[in-house]
């Protein structure tokens, strides 16, 4: 499915990102991430804002242009044809510089592969999930005699709402509440009807999350598409609200784990990986920090608490807030030392921008930083003080003595999502052809 961690590094082929350099034997899905410019339809969502701003830029450079072309045709102004001609290459290579970055979205970032092979560019959307779930059901039937990891990350639930035409109107929550039952009819009869038919039922642990919460600036006129959060502050793309990282989790594992069981304890999706290593009886690495814990134990019964006492929630490489689970009182405390400056104020998201950023103007540093009882107070409602909430100076200390010990056990990294590390670059993008180009359809060329 959706690998979303890029391919290369340094060159076109080297194929540094890829799912098979990082564990995995087998990958079939795309290693992007899914956008509007994928359907081509929709309005275009990649730095929306970004691009509006280079269009105005080159529209400047065309009616400056024509400006002085007019005036010297007419003898309005004197002005040498070179400067005019200069001026009209320098705006030309500035529109193909941005416009080849954002204008073909869909054949440089919405490619299909397996293994290392592009096995479409463009995608057929249409067509997509459908071959994704017919590799995972072969994975399956190659692998059930066997331990196997089949890891799925669907394209539904997330834009453009790819749903087929017989979902399309089941829902009465618009396209969204399509897509949400496209892919719950997808889970049950494609995977788990599956692993039940191969008679894997009872040996299998399923595990099904959401990796953020509903995405509040996903509009197309007044339909919601990016879902809904309830009672729960801000969505996806905020570091510390828990509209953005509250997300539920559900397990299935007969004859291992109890069914009808709800357990209220917050756990992380980097949990998964400790929990598969444990599943597969190895240890975890001894010579670094592993941030995860083990599921298990709280899944059993044997522990009744989660093994995470704080846990941080960073936007990109900026720690937004921290949250405490006060064993001894069982209060969960969370203190905010970042919030996205929301557009327009009291809309509860970053409407004007499209996405919140993680740093600069676009967020308001909180000194000292806004503190909530999420016992109390799980909508982040009624930011507390020192003048209300006696405790006030005791947790932030305690936190702020958390943050040290965390920041201890960092090592620093390229930061992933600056502006250089994001830019296009032609060297490299993943091409099926001779670059630029790009276009092929090995899946039903095969087919």
């Amino acid at each position: 499915g959706k690998w979303h961690m890029g391919v290369n590094c340094k060159s076109r082929h080297d194929h540094c990102h890829h799912p098979l350099n990082h564990g995995f034997d087998y990958f079939y899905g795309m290693p992007f991430t899914l956008l509007n410019e994928c359907q081509g339809t929709d309005d275009p969502e990649l730095a929306k804002s970004l691009q509006d701003t280079y269009w105005l830029y080159t529209q400047m450079i065309i009616l400056a242009v024509l400006t002085l072309l007019i005036g010297k045709l007419t003898n309005l102004f004197s002005v040498k044809l070179k400067i005019i001609i200069c001026l009209a290459i320098c705006g030309l290579l500035y529109f193909i510089c941005w416009f080849s970055s954002y204008g073909f979205t869909k054949y440089w970032n919405c490619i299909l592969m397996r293994n290392h092979d592009i096995t479409e560019q463009p995608m057929n959307l249409e067509k997509t999930t459908s071959n994704m779930l017919k590799e995972a059901f072969s994975f399956i039937e190659r692998n059930k005699h066997r331990p196997f990891l089949l890891f799925v990350s669907l394209l539904h639930v997330h834009t453009p709402l790819i749903t087929t035409e017989k979902f399309q109107g089941r829902s009465r929550h618009g396209l969204y509440g399509d897509n949400v039952e496209e892919m719950d009819w997808m889970v049950g009869k494609w995977l788990l009807d599956v692993i039940d038919k191969e008679g894997l039922k009872n040996t299998t642990f399923v595990y099904f999350a959401s990796d953020h919460g509903g995405s509040l600036e996903a509009h197309r006129g007044n339909s919601q598409l990016g879902g809904w959060n309830g009672i729960y502050k801000g969505g996806k793309g905020m570091g510390g609200w828990e509209g953005g990282i509250r997300v539920p989790g559900i397990v299935r594992w007969p004859g291992v784990l109890s069914p009808g069981t709800v357990t209220n304890e917050l756990t992380s999706l980097m949990d998964i990986f400790p929990t598969v290593v444990h599943l597969a009886g190895g240890a975890v690495p001894q010579d670094r920090v592993i941030d995860g814990r083990t599921l298990l134990p709280l899944l059993r019964g044997t522990v009744q608490h989660s093994g995470h006492e704080f846990m941080f929630h960073y936007c990109g490489v900026f720690l937004h807030a921290v949250r405490w689970h006060q064993k001894d009182s069982g209060t969960v405390w969370k203190a905010h030392y970042a919030t996205p400056v929301f557009q327009p104020e009291a809309s509860g998201a970053c409407f004007g921008r499209g996405i919140c950023p993680c740093f600069g103007d676009g967020v308001t540093h909180h000194d000292p930083p806004l503190l909530f009882d999420l016992s109390q107070d799980p909508s982040e409602a009624n930011p507390l003080s020192a003048d209300i909430e006696p405790l006030f100076d005791t947790v932030m200390r305690r936190i702020g003595k958390a943050v040290e010990e965390h920041r201890k056990t960092l090592t620093p990294v390229p930061q992933q999502l600056s502006p250089y590390n994001n830019i296009w670059k032609p060297w490299l993008q993943p091409c099926c052809g001779t670059f630029p180009f790009c276009w092929c359809d090995e899946e039903n060329s095969k087919a």
